[in-house]
């Protein structure tokens, strides 16, 4: 198959195939007379993958130690529990970032309570301030219907 044709085999960009081709995640692949290169069912196997690592938000480089692993059968799953656990402990520290997030956000919401002329709205005046606001300042939860609004 061409590379349409594992573009939506696999519902990948083609331009996505070929950074993935580059970046030595793909197997290399024969090419026809004309120069076309011609993938078979190991590269929508191996794309399905990476695909799939992706969508778990693994950088290349652990794809490529996990894809490493995958073309030795032969040793056993250490490294990949470690792998996957460092993984789990950087999606962990990225929770925690984006709560914190959250919360200034939500804080600088709190900023301006109602309906103002943009003069007076106070999410634009913190942010001009450049200063994030302050835990302290941060309004009660308010609670709808016994759930935090």
């Amino acid at each position: 198959m061409k590379i349409g044709e594992l573009s939506r085999a696999t519902a990948t960009p083609a331009e996505t195939i070929r950074f993935y081709q580059r970046e030595g995640l793909l197997p290399e692949t024969a090419r026809t007379e004309g120069n076309y290169r011609i993938y078979g069912p190991e590269h929508v196997e191996r794309l399905t993958f990476v695909r799939h690592c992706r969508s778990l938000d693994m950088a290349l480089d652990e794809i490529r130690q996990l894809l490493s692993f995958k073309d030795s059968p032969e040793e056993n799953c250490a490294g990949v529990n470690e792998l996957l656990d460092d993984h789990i402990g950087h999606v962990a520290q990225r929770i925690r970032e984006l709560s914190a997030l959250e919360e200034q956000l939500r804080m600088l919401r709190d900023q301006c309570g109602g309906v103002t002329g943009t003069t007076e709205c106070g999410i634009l005046k913190s942010l001009t301030e450049g200063a994030p606001p302050s835990a302290s300042k941060r309004k009660k939860p308010r609670h709808v219907h016994g759930t935090h609004a």
